[in-house]
């Protein structure tokens, strides 16, 4: 019985590392990649913007990445606007605060393949202290061996989120009744990822 018990364990043991074994994870190349953002500016026209400073990684078993679950790190402090006075704005309190929130994070809930290369990807995202679920489009690009002998994989991701809803309140009015800057604000970004060896 204990030799039966001895063999049943080993076997789980060697079933569940070959389980862990057969993970693929795959790194976030920042220099390849961005991490971009738009809203209204004044009803009618767009500022834009972009972080310059995030790691991340997916990790999954599957080739078409249908189980894979994605973790994202954002610099918030790291916010582009292309005019210093602005994204100083956007430092402060009024924004992203970051001496209280310095980090942005998503982390994934679901992948979920739609169609041929596009998938939905669920997630909890959190920012200026606030965590919600959030919905993104993801779009494969496709995946290649570079120069180096390693596997590269590339996505394109848009989405929505309110920035009320994560406690981003700063606007102020117009007089034809509408604020200098919109609520929603759309999410954009290409991600290339390379595979650990």
């Amino acid at each position: 019985m204990k030799k039966l018990i001895s063999f049943l364990s080993l076997a789980f043991f060697v079933a569940f590392a070959s389980n862990v074994s057969a993970q693929d994870k795959w790194i976030i190349d920042a220099s390849h990649s961005t991490i971009g953002f738009s809203v209204t500016h004044l009803m009618i026209s767009e500022a834009t913007g972009k972080f310059t400073k995030f790691e991340g990684s997916l990790t999954g078993k599957k080739e078409d990445f249908s189980d894979a679950t994605v973790e994202l790190t954002i610099d918030a402090a790291s916010v582009n606007t292309e005019d210093p006075k602005r994204d100083g704005h956007l430092k402060g309190a009024d924004f992203f605060d970051v001496e209280k929130f310095p980090k942005i994070t998503f982390k994934s809930k679901e992948m979920k393949l739609v169609s041929g290369k596009n998938y939905k990807l669920t997630g909890d995202l959190t920012m200026h202290g606030v965590t919600k679920t959030v919905t993104l489009d993801v779009e494969f690009k496709g995946s290649v061996k570079n120069p180096w002998g390693m596997m590269v994989a590339a996505f394109k991701l848009t989405g929505k989120i309110n920035r009320q809803e994560f406690g981003v309140k700063w606007s102020k009015a117009l007089d034809n009744g509408g604020t200098v800057v919109g609520d929603e604000v759309i999410i954009s970004g290409t991600i290339e990822l390379t595979k650990k060896a």
